[in-house]
């Protein structure tokens, strides 16, 4: 799953446009619509994106389980 369907479905449960997202990253929104179309985010975007929708990003090694966030 890329990284733009798992913002978009968050900005749906938290009822978050577009506008408002781009506005809390201080972008255009038209910025924010071809990232999400193109799906062009970087970790850093992902993480900062997260954190202002209130969820986190973690990475789980599956072999032991061990987490990274």
């Amino acid at each position: 799953m890329g990284a733009a369907k798992v913002i978009k479905q968050i900005m749906y449960e938290q009822n978050v446009s577009v506008s408002q997202l781009a506005s809390a990253l201080g972008i255009q929104s038209q910025s924010l619509s071809n990232k999400l179309y193109r799906d062009s985010f970087s970790f850093d975007d992902v993480v900062r994106i997260a954190d202002i929708l209130g969820s986190d990003v973690k990475i789980t090694i599956r072999e032991t389980g061990k987490e990274f966030y």
